[in-house]
């Protein structure tokens, strides 16, 4: 407990601050994970599931749950990954 009503109150926004952050970021490692799963497992509905990976990130990025710049890295990688799978599976010559 903190030595003055201050610090004591500092102390209780720090809870709160930290469960609504620890909230958000697993709300963000969920969302992730399933767009990540979506993206692999159904290429044809990529750019709804892009989009909405996108949507998850700025979000996260608003709460201040994690920074901007992290928030456009990981939409930059994600975007990456999906215009390698879709000129890949565009390459792979048809199966018989």
């Amino acid at each position: 407990m903190g030595h003055s009503v201050s610090a004591t109150k500092r102390e209780r926004q720090n809870l709160k601050h930290k469960r609504r952050n620890r909230g958000n970021l697993n709300i963000l490692r969920q969302e992730m994970k399933r767009v990540r799963t979506e993206l692999s497992a159904n290429p044809s509905d990529a750019n709804k599931v892009l989009a909405d990976g996108f949507k998850v990130l700025d979000r996260a990025a608003r709460k201040n749950a994690i920074p901007k710049k992290r928030a456009d890295r990981k939409k930059s990688r994600l975007a990456l990954a999906l215009n390698r799978a879709a000129k890949a599976a565009v390459s792979l010559p048809p199966q018989a």
